[in-house]
């Protein structure tokens, strides 16, 4: 039978050379989500083969697409039976088209699949949110410049001596943002204090922005993938124009100057929130990333 256990640091090196040979680019498969948000999503990992299996511990349980290199099938097999002995419907969550096919040409006609909106990523292309160059994100620019000829800004790499007034805007901004995102706001906070301590041992990314001395803004990602860099966490204060649209372009910047053969920026899902999926759009994604759930036929 397979054993799974609680993701731990340790974990990462392994983790990450099953994610990197699956090359994905959904916010799903990097270690740090993984890491980040147990709490909130309680995952068990196991090693099979080549291949990482995920048992989501939510209140019906089910299981992510094994990843990795390799046949698939006993993989999905092992699943299958670990269900069964508990008897729990097998399920799988959060396929992307690839995975998707991947699974119909092993099984044919053997799964239902249903799309998952509120979880799609949205992908945009990394040179846009470097240049908001074009009609779309004329609107952004504007809010740059106006911000740039009003205050003396920097931003700068997110460093362990830039954590402490991080952990203090973010206070500060759970406070104003409580009523508006009611229950994902504590979540989300505690994703964030989790990575912070973890920050290196999890090789995170990040940014800080400053406006006339001022911390106003940070972002933090990680690599997701071959081509592309997924954003887990921007906040700002928006007592001064622009600054999200700043922290999203100083961020893209610092990324690609970084890793010179990333070509999409992952801002990851809008958590069906209205205002987090207006957010989004306005930035005009390149295309959204489709996941979806799978349940075998007659189990």
């Amino acid at each position: 039978m397979i054993e799974f256990k609680k993701l731990a640091l340790s974990d990462k090196p392994w983790v990450d050379e099953i994610l990197l040979s699956e090359d994905s680019e959904s916010a799903d498969y990097n270690f740090g989500n993984m890491y980040m948000w147990v709490k909130k999503y309680p995952q068990l990992v196991a090693r099979f083969e080549n291949r990482l299996l995920i048992r989501n511990c939510g209140s019906v349980p089910c299981y992510s697409f094994p990843v990795g290199t390799g046949e698939l099938r006993p993989a999905v097999e092992a699943l299958r039976e670990y269900a069964s002995d508990f008897g729990e419907k097998f399920c799988m969550l959060g396929l992307t088209d690839k995975q998707k096919a991947e699974l119909e040409k092993e099984y044919p006609d053997c799964f239902t699949f249903r799309e998952n909106r509120f979880f799609s990523d949205y992908i945009y292309l990394a040179e846009s949110l470097a240049s908001y160059s074009g009609k779309a994100l004329h609107g952004k620019r504007n809010h740059c410049n106006r911000f740039m000829s009003e205050h003396d800004w920097e931003f700068v790499p997110l460093t362990r001596e830039l954590i402490p007034a991080c952990m203090d805007m973010l206070t500060d901004w759970s406070t104003d943002n409580a009523e508006r995102l009611e229950a994902s706001v504590e979540a989300e906070y505690d994703a964030i204090t989790r990575g912070f301590a973890a920050y290196e041992a999890l090789k995170l990314d990040g940014g800080a922005l400053f406006a006339d001395g001022r911390l106003v803004g940070f972002s933090v990602g990680e690599r997701t993938g071959s081509r592309t860099f997924v954003v887990h966490f921007e906040k700002a204060m928006t007592d001064s124009d622009g600054v999200y649209p700043m922290v999203c372009r100083e961020m893209t910047r610092l990324v690609m100057a970084k890793y010179p053969d990333v070509l999409y920026i992952n801002r990851e899902e809008d958590m069906n929130i209205d205002s987090m999926r207006y957010s989004k759009m306005s930035y005009a994604p390149e295309y959204l990333l489709t996941k979806y759930d799978a349940e075998r036929k007659n189990e």
